[in-house]
């Protein structure tokens, strides 16, 4: 895997992504500069907007390089963190679409759907991604298209 070491990575979640979270964190530990837990930190229910959103904010502002966000299916911490506008957060289950996600997307937020994947297959996604650059070249005008202009 390609170091790591110089990143910084947000992580957040709801009740169910709480157990896959905390295994990540754990794996992350060793391999990164610092990784920041924005919640939640049990697996007492709750909404996970209240942990998308500060997730999301800190990556916007280059308070993370990366995060990486977890619930069960993924969908709604997912929709979450793309209604900010600097976000590009990207929902993978398998290691082609972690590394397409980065590679063409430049997608700056991981989603996992803890609940359909098993735990070792989120640490290769999570390296993958954190491991993969973007291409840039013809993606990068793409990209620039997706934010919503006020």
């Amino acid at each position: 895997m390609k170091p790591l070491h110089h990143l910084s990575i947000g992580i957040a979640s709801d009740h169910a992504g709480y157990e896959l979270k905390s295994a990540i964190i754990k794996m992350l530990e060793t391999r990164v500069a610092n990784v920041y837990d924005y919640g939640t930190h049990s697996t007492d229910s709750c909404d996970y907007a209240d942990f998308a959103h500060p997730l999301a904010n800190a990556v916007e502002n280059s308070a993370c390089d990366f995060g990486i966000a977890i619930c069960g299916s993924g969908n709604g911490i997912n929709m979450t963190v793309n209604k900010h506008q600097g976000i590009r957060a990207a929902l993978c289950w398998n290691e082609e679409l972690a590394s397409l996600a980065r590679q063409h997307n430049n997608a700056n937020i991981l989603t996992l759907p803890a609940r359909f994947i098993p735990q070792d297959l989120a640490f290769k996604l999570v390296e993958t991604f954190l491991a993969t650059d973007f291409e840039g070249g013809r993606h990068e005008a793409r990209i620039q298209k997706i934010p919503v202009c006020k």
